[in-house]
């Protein structure tokens, strides 16, 4: 068949095609344009401050051009009746891979949540995001309207993104694609009760000093590979300052970590135990890193320590069982009370590669039902992981100037029988469509 048949033969099988691709194509709908909307009558939790009993938001240009109780409807809004309905700002799941991941098991084609190997600084979750995921549609619809999204895998996992959860493509979706470095330091041996405890009674003391040992040799490996980075940084200013001297030569590996060795962008540090996250930020601080630990689930037994050492944790174990047999039934559940009675910055995530990061509502909810305030509740899934990336003047509340990541409810938003009425992305209306909604529509009947 000559070149010129192939592209004709090509062609008509798209054609023919398309109303398959249109019946099983993206689960997703695209937003609509960005246009100028007044949300009137509403009850306004703008988090930041005082709520507003009846209120109005207006956005344009994708922004929050004015919130108030006495803020004029601009001259050609889209009005839109907000009369027993609430509006929130956003939500944001720090703690998640999304899109990176669409079948965990059986389906390896449709999970791109980690490399191979141990070091991968310069992996972008960025490149492997899937716009098209079904886990989007339905994490946005109650409210979730902006995440990280994370790799993982290795010591050096790579670049997390932080993306909002509408566009078809993903610089549509960016909002920044280095947000932070992923490492998960290698844990020392084993030990404890359960499986660990009794693994290494049965393998005894010199399988534990050969695991350590290479433990050691991983960390090595890292330190001077974080070394390298920082001279590698040093030798690119050089040159841009003086071309007389020799190009440094190109390593995408070194590069991607420059911004973190000089604190440009925090490093999320993986870790559950309490010794492995005090000995993450003490590696941390060691190779002057930003450390954000992720997990945390025995933080609150170091809460001192990291309030001490100001370092963020993004807890991921809220509704976790737990671990330990002489724990109590609610010792994850009301962890994040005890690190805000602390003074500890934290924010409360899914923890989730995608699936059930839609969740993430009702985890906070479930924190604020043990000990959690309400009003911390809410921030620890919109402001404070907002702050804690460093987007805080762009994100995670509502006031002027600040992007129209919003979410128009019929109750609290934590509530799992609240609904969601409207929902908007960079300023602009986002279809509640999603797969759950089209199964339901196409089973609902069925006798």
């Amino acid at each position: 068949m000559t070149r010129v048949r192939l592209i004709a033969a090509a062609a008509l099988a798209a054609i023919v095609a398309q109303p398959a691709r249109a019946q099983l194509g993206s689960y997703n709908p695209p937003p609509g344009p960005q246009k100028t909307f007044a949300i009137i009558n509403a009850r306004i939790v703008p988090v930041s401050g005082p709520e507003i009993a009846k209120g109005t938001v207006v956005i344009s240009g994708g922004r929050i051009q004015a919130v108030g109780a006495s803020v004029a409807v601009p001259t050609g809004a889209e009005v839109i009746d907000a009369t027993g309905l609430h509006v929130y700002p956003g939500m944001m799941d720090a703690g998640t891979s999304i899109g990176l991941s669409e079948i965990s098991q059986g389906a390896n084609a449709t999970v791109d949540i980690s490399e191979v190997g141990s070091f991968n600084p310069n992996a972008m979750a960025y490149y492997g995001l899937n716009p098209h995921s079904a886990h989007i549609g339905v994490t946005r619809v109650v409210g979730i309207t902006h995440v990280v999204t994370r790799p993982t895998g290795g010591i050096l996992s790579g670049q997390a993104a932080l993306v909002n959860l509408a566009g078809s493509t993903a610089p549509q979706m960016a909002i920044n694609r280095n947000l932070a470095l992923v490492i998960e330091l290698p844990r020392s041996g084993f030990g404890g009760r359960g499986f660990g405890g009794f693994f290494a009674a049965q393998q005894g003391p010199a399988n534990t000093q050969e695991v350590n040992r290479t433990r050691e040799r991983q960390l090595d490996s890292l330190r001077t590979m974080l070394r390298d980075a920082e001279a590698y940084g040093k030798a690119l200013d050089a040159y841009a300052k003086d071309k007389s001297l020799p190009r440094p030569r190109q390593d995408v590996v070194l590069a991607s970590l420059v911004a973190a060795v000089r604190g440009q962008v925090p490093v999320l540090m993986v870790a559950d135990r309490a010794s492995d996250i005090k000995e993450a930020v003490g590696f941390a601080e060691e190779n002057k890193l930003r450390p954000i630990i992720v997990g945390g689930r025995d933080a609150w037994q170091v809460a001192s320590f990291l309030k001490d050492h100001d370092a963020p944790v993004l807890v991921t174990s809220v509704l976790d069982l737990p671990t330990r047999e002489d724990d109590p039934y609610d010792v994850n559940y009301g962890a994040p009370a005890k690190l805000a009675q602390a003074g500890v910055r934290f924010a409360i995530t899914s923890g989730d590669a995608g699936a059930e990061a839609r969740n993430l509502p009702y985890i906070a909810g479930m924190a604020a039902a043990f000990g959690l305030s309400r009003e911390d509740a809410l921030k620890s899934v919109t402001l404070w992981p907002a702050q804690i990336f460093g987007v805080g003047d762009k994100l995670g509340t509502i006031e002027v100037g600040k992007v129209a990541n919003l979410v128009v409810t019929t109750g609290d938003i934590l509530e799992a029988k609240t609904d969601t009425k409207f929902l908007f992305i960079d300023g602009r209306l986002v279809p509640l469509e999603s797969k759950h909604t089209d199964l339901n529509n196409k089973f609902k009947d069925r006798p």
